[in-house]
């Protein structure tokens, strides 16, 4: 997603107390990584593995060399950073007054510069959690995402098929929804997937026969959740005698979003079926998967291991 300076001081700039010093009319410099950098070997003359396409963060450090550094040496080694083409901004910490020498330099090179009355560690923290939500790579997906013993389940389907009347009994057992409807998935660094649900839909459902419905207001704040994890994925899909259900567990099927893979599970729907003691069961036993422990694959070895040991008896 597209990211410029300005973008940054507007949504983040209270938040994070940034306020800008100089090079107001350069706010259209984009971030488009959301990196941060220190650039302490730049500074001494060393640009040859400067991340330039980053943020570039001031703290105690580097603001201590800029008051020591010989001024010529300084000023080559400023300028040979800020006239890197992509850099978006500087951002100075602590709240420190900025040295004259970097101040020069940003408006020569037509950089905006920025401070923060954040310490180093907290505004990395903050900035680099802040622009990781805003540039990963995100898309929204339909279907119903629920915390199921603290595992990110997303249960999709065709439309009518039962989904948000599972998530309503999932929350009476006391499960906690994330999304009902669309579901906005970010890949995140780390190669994981987070689900979230659109700032419109929050807290509500869409339930056939009731219409919305404010979850939030129904079963209480506990079984609301901002984000979760996505780590399962069931598909419900109506019973077909014709079709062939795995029956053994060994059978793996993975679901791809955003070019990561998370297990996929097929559960045919037929009257008399409790979907959500299904599903709860699901995610336990993805659980003991993520342990290591393969129930399936566990049974079918000592079944394995039995008829061996009657052959050899025979």
């Amino acid at each position: 997603m597209d990211l410029t300076v300005g973008d940054l001081l507007k949504e983040q700039g209270e938040r994070l107390r940034l306020e800008l010093v100089a090079g107001e009319k350069s706010l259209g410099r984009r971030i488009t990584v959301p990196d941060l950098n220190r650039p302490g070997l730049a500074l001494s003359g060393f640009t040859e593995s400067f991340r330039a396409e980053r943020v570039q963060i001031f703290g105690n450090g580097e603001q201590a060399y800029l008051r020591a550094a010989e001024a010529k040496k300084l000023s080559e080694a400023l300028s040979a950073m800020l006239a890197v083409e992509g850099l978006p901004c500087v951002i100075v910490t602590h709240n420190a007054v900025v040295p004259p020498a970097l101040m020069g330099a940003c408006r020569k090179h037509h950089v905006p510069l920025l401070k923060s009355a954040f310490d180093t560690a907290t505004l990395t923290s903050e900035l680099s959690e802040a622009l990781e939500s805003r540039l990963a790579p995100t898309t929204t997906v339909h279907g119903v995402l629920v915390d199921v013993y603290g595992l990110g389940v997303l249960i999709q389907g065709e439309a009518g098929i039962g989904k948000s009347e599972c998530a309503l009994e999932l929350l009476k057992r006391g499960h906690i929804l994330v999304a009902d409807d669309a579901v906005q998935i970010q890949h995140r660094r780390g190669g994981y997937l987070r689900g979230t649900c659109p700032e419109p839909l929050k807290n509500h459902m869409e339930v056939r026969g009731l219409g919305v419905i404010d979850a939030k207001l129904l079963f209480g704040i506990g079984a609301i959740l901002d984000r979760t994890r996505v780590e399962l994925a069931i598909r419900l899909e109506t019973w077909n005698a014709n079709t062939t259900y795995d029956r053994t567990g060994l059978e793996t099927k993975k679901l791809s979003i955003l070019d990561v893979e998370i297990p996929l599970i097929r559960i045919p729907v037929s009257p008399g079926r409790n979907l959500a003691v299904l599903i709860e069961v699901a995610a336990l036993n993805q659980r003991l998967r993520t342990q290591g422990y393969f129930s399936a694959e566990t049974f079918n070895q000592r079944l394995i291991d039995r008829m061996r040991v009657k052959e050899r008896g025979a």
